[in-house]
């Protein structure tokens, strides 16, 4: 009989190798532990759902019971792991120890806040990382019914501006906030990311590029944000997508192996402790933490095989990122070295632009607007991210 499996975490990266492992084992007894309610949801649902009028309700598609219940497992929801003790491999829940014998950290990643939120504006400055954030952030923007909160969005990286496209389209008024000179740094280059920016300005999204948040305080009966500049900006709402780091504390504390980048492992998902395994936005997986919906799929679906007895090494294919940014389509590859240069052709909004290392090999794309459409072309043009 297989030894019984431990998951940490039911986001995607958990939920999705318990199917995966349930598919190929129906009898294995699996544990999920989570500290949050425990539903079921497509997280990157959460930054397109203001357009589309859904409620956190109508984004879970299984509360924990039912989860519960689909993969047959046990489920612990409001249950924060406070350590791991890999000698005795126990899980410390409070006063509670528990035995673990396979053991997987999915706990994915947090946001980073770089400056400090009043207690005061408690109630007004948020971050959406999961289904409870955007229920508490979607009350929030309820409380003003029948007209247009004013909503400051600080950091236009992927969430950021699909969170920004996705506020507007729901009727709000949006402000973005960031220190680079234009939205979607790590994706797009210069030129590209100028295009979205006056797609944003043109629909009537406030940019503020180039400028940081020093300073947030409560001002009649809303937020004023004071930029690095001077400028004070007024907001009734402030959402703080600044970026994501691996929850990496637990699996450090632990004695294994991380780095900036996430918990260490190997092509088969195991860490520097032969009986634990990690994946999802938490692991680093041969050198590359790959934060996105296909790799965390391809992962899922190795480890079940190598925790069934079929050891599989994963490997990410060239999958493009689609940004959910309907003011300006967006397709991006971006590569994992930087590039030697970026050749762009295009004009008006429609960009092709192909990354390229020392010897003119194609290693990276990013596309915008009509030329969405060589994405295929393209994808099949580059190397796998992780081959």
């Amino acid at each position: 009989m297989s030894a019984p499996l431990t998951i940490i975490g039911t986001g995607m990266a958990g939920l999705g190798l318990a199917r995966a492992i349930r598919s190929r084992d129906p009898h294995r007894a699996l544990t999920l532990i989570t500290a949050d309610s425990g539903d079921e949801y497509a997280k990157p649902l959460l930054s397109s759902a203001f357009t589309k009028g859904q409620s956190a309700a109508a984004l879970a598609q299984r509360d924990a019971l039912g989860v519960a219940d689909a993969i047959h497992a046990t489920l612990r929801c409001h249950t924060p792991v406070e350590a791991i003790d890999p000698h005795q491999r126990t899980l410390w829940l409070g006063a509670e120890r528990l035995p673990y014998e396979r053991l997987v950290l999915a706990t994915g990643a947090a946001p980073w806040q770089p400056f400090e939120t009043p207690e005061a504006l408690a109630e007004r400055v948020f971050q959406v990382n999961d289904l409870d954030d955007y229920r508490r952030f979607r009350a929030a923007l309820e409380r003003h019914p029948g007209q247009p909160v004013r909503v400051a969005i600080v950091g236009a990286g992927l969430v950021g501006c699909e969170f920004a496209n996705d506020l507007h389209a729901g009727g709000h008024r949006v402000a973005l906030i960031a220190p680079e000179p234009a939205p979607l740094p790590r994706l797009l280059p210069p030129p590209l990311g100028l295009a979205l920016a006056e797609a944003f300005a043109a629909a009537g999204i406030a940019g503020y590029f180039e400028r940081q948040v020093q300073a947030l305080e409560a001002s009649d009966g809303g937020v004023a944000l004071t930029l690095d500049d001077g400028e004070r900006l007024a907001a009734d709402l402030v959402l703080v997508a600044t970026g994501l780091r691996p929850r990496t504390a637990l699996a450090a504390g632990a004695g294994l192996q991380t780095s900036a980048a996430g918990i260490l492992t190997d092509r088969h998902l195991q860490t520097s402790d032969p009986h634990i395994h990690a994946l999802g936005d938490v692991a680093c997986v041969d050198g590359l933490n790959a934060m996105y919906v296909q790799p965390l799929q391809a992962s899922a679906k190795a480890l079940a095989a190598t925790l069934t007895g079929t050891p599989t090494a994963v490997g990410y294919g060239a999958w493009p990122v689609m940004v959910k940014t309907s003011l300006l389509p967006i397709v991006a590859l971006p590569p994992r070295e930087t590039p030697a240069r970026w050749r762009i052709d295009g004009e008006a909004g429609d960009f092709s632009a192909v990354a390229e290392d020392t010897a003119g090999r194609l290693i990276g794309f990013a596309l915008t607007g009509a030329c969405v459409r060589r994405k295929v072309e393209l994808a099949r043009a580059a190397p796998p991210l992780l081959g």
